[in-house]
Parts: structure tokens; C-alpha cells; sequence
């Protein structure tokens, strides 16, 4: 599915639910992940961790075809600048990364300097 969400996309959001502390984290990213249940830790296919997941409300529907529930990961790839702060994104960042401190249930979080040119971006000179 596609990595950049809109906020319709994310309308039945009630609560994201962090596994790691999202303030060390200069990005993470998101993706929409079809999964069996709307209020339970989804499992994780992807290479990296996930970080984070949403919960959905009450009202979230299945889709009527699959019968699965399309949910918000976060999560970060082995090659991220969490774990390699002088490799390929020590500047830069990708498509879908967002700055975890703009994340909130039903909104798809923000990009920032933080998130999109890393720590020196922000820190004064």
C-alpha cells in the first residue's frame, strides 16, 4: 500500500501505540498494513522493526473484500539513521518518512527539518 497517507486514510485512528520512546527517533516511517484485527499488535513482515502501530476505533470497517483492516505501522529499515547516523540518510530522508513528534491518531504526521536533514539541521550553530 501506499506509504504517503492522508488523513482520510487514517479517519478510525483511536490511539497510536509506540513501542520505542518516538523522541529518539529523528524519523520513522509509515505505511498502511492490512491486518486481521483493528486493536491488537499486527505482525510485522518487513525487514528493520516496527516501532509503532495504530489502534482503531469501534466503527472501523473490514474491507468487504479481504475481511482486513487497514492499519498504520510505523517503522524503521536497518539502514535508517537510527541505527547508521553516518550512512546513506545522515542527510536526507525517505519519501515516507515523517518526525514522530507530529504523529497523533487520524493524522499522518508532518515532515520537519528534524525528520528531513537530521539532528544538524536544527542544531544552532
Amino acid at each position: 500500500m501506499s506509504s504517503l497517507l492522508t488523513a482520510g486514510d487514517l479517519a478510525h485512528e483511536q490511539e497510536v501505540v509506540w513501542l520505542e520512546d518516538p523522541g529518539r527517533l529523528d524519523y520513522v516511517r509509515q505505511a498502511l498494513d492490512k491486518t486481521k484485527r483493528r486493536n491488537t499488535k499486527p505482525p510485522y513482515a518487513r525487514d528493520g522493526r516496527m516501532v509503532g502501530y495504530a489502534v482503531l476505533d469501534a466503527a472501523a470497517e473490514p474491507d468487504p473484500d479481504s475481511g482486513l483492516y487497514k492499519r498504520r505501522v510505523l517503522f524503521v529499515l536497518p539502514h535508517d539513521r537510527d541505527s547508521h547516523p553516518d550512512g546513506v540518510y545522515r542527510e536526507g530522508a525517505p519519501g515516507e518518512a515523517v518526525d514522530p513528534r507530529t504523529i497523533e491518531p487520524g493524522k499522518p504526521g508532518a515532515k520537519t527539518p528534524r525528520s528531513q536533514h537530521g539532528p544538524a539541521a536544527i542544531t544552532p550553530a
